[in-house]
């Protein structure tokens, strides 16, 4: 393979993505600029918490890699990307606008997607399944806050990571998925969405809302969850073939990172 084709952007079918929390200091946006300029396709599902209007609601925090996200999306619709957007909870004000476009992007409640082999996948965000935010948003606020404090500690981290020329790395992902309310918390919450796709019909369910990448069978449904950008770093991606995969994009970056010559790795830091 020539350094040409490696340069070349992946084609997919869809691309899948969602809580991206644009307008918080806890958006890994440089990252995800990157995987957007190496990855095209035909369909890209925006599943919910792209802008984080909680956030930006307390204070105001956007800088021009945000607004480099927000362009490089629009400029993907603009080229003939079938772009939708799903508001979950942090964006729920967008919901207004639900069945109308703006700049070739369609906003949507919800979709189906369906595969190249006739599977049908419902696209939704996710947050109706979560009965802190539906029943005590009060808590879901109180939640967020000690969210952002605990991705405040992981920017900190992870500064010290990149001064010993370390890859990427999300504490509080580790110390989440390893605390047993939240483990419960996660299980239950797929449970119930493959359940309300196994009662609308469907093959399987995109979702978000969790930051929590996922994909198998629970009960003969395929829930598939496409992660974050805040602290996975993730994307669910569907090739022309039909088949879906995760993609862990930090750990991309630091295996091509690590099979480039010094000078290359020299360049791209300065």
């Amino acid at each position: 393979m020539t350094l040409h084709d490696r340069n070349k952007p992946a084609r997919h079918r869809a691309i899948f993505l969602s809580d991206i929390h644009l307008g918080t200091r806890g958006c890994q946006a440089e990252l995800l600029l990157d995987f957007l300029r190496r990855n095209e396709s035909e369909h890209l599902y925006l599943v919910g918490d792209i802008v984080d209007g909680w956030r930006l609601k307390r204070w105001w925090y956007w800088p021009q890699a945000h607004n480099d996200v927000v362009q490089k999306i629009m400029r993907k619709a603009r080229k003939g990307t079938n772009v939708v957007y799903i508001p979950g909870n942090h964006d729920e004000a967008a919901r207004q606008y639900c069945q109308l476009t703006f700049g070739d992007v369609r906003v949507e409640d919800e979709v189906i997607h369906e595969t190249p082999d006739g599977k049908k996948l419902l696209v939704i965000h996710g947050d109706q399944f979560d009965g802190i935010v539906r029943y005590a948003r009060w808590l879901a606020i109180l939640g967020d806050w000690a969210y952002a404090a605990a991705l405040r500690l992981n920017t900190t981290f992870n500064w010290g990571r990149r001064k010993l020329g370390l890859p990427y790395w999300s504490l509080s992902a580790y110390l989440k998925h390893r605390v047993k309310n939240a483990v419960q918390f996660i299980n239950d919450y797929e449970n119930a969405v493959a359940s309300e796709a196994r009662q609308r019909g469907v093959d399987g369910v995109v979702c978000g809302h969790i930051h929590h990448a996922e994909m198998r069978m629970i009960d003969g449904v395929l829930y598939c969850n496409d992660g974050d950008w805040v602290e996975s770093c993730t994307a669910l991606v569907e090739d022309f073939d039909g088949r879906l995969r995760i993609i862990h994009w930090a750990d991309e970056v630091a295996r091509r990172t690590s099979r480039l010559p010094l000078s290359h790795v020299q360049l791209a830091a300065e």
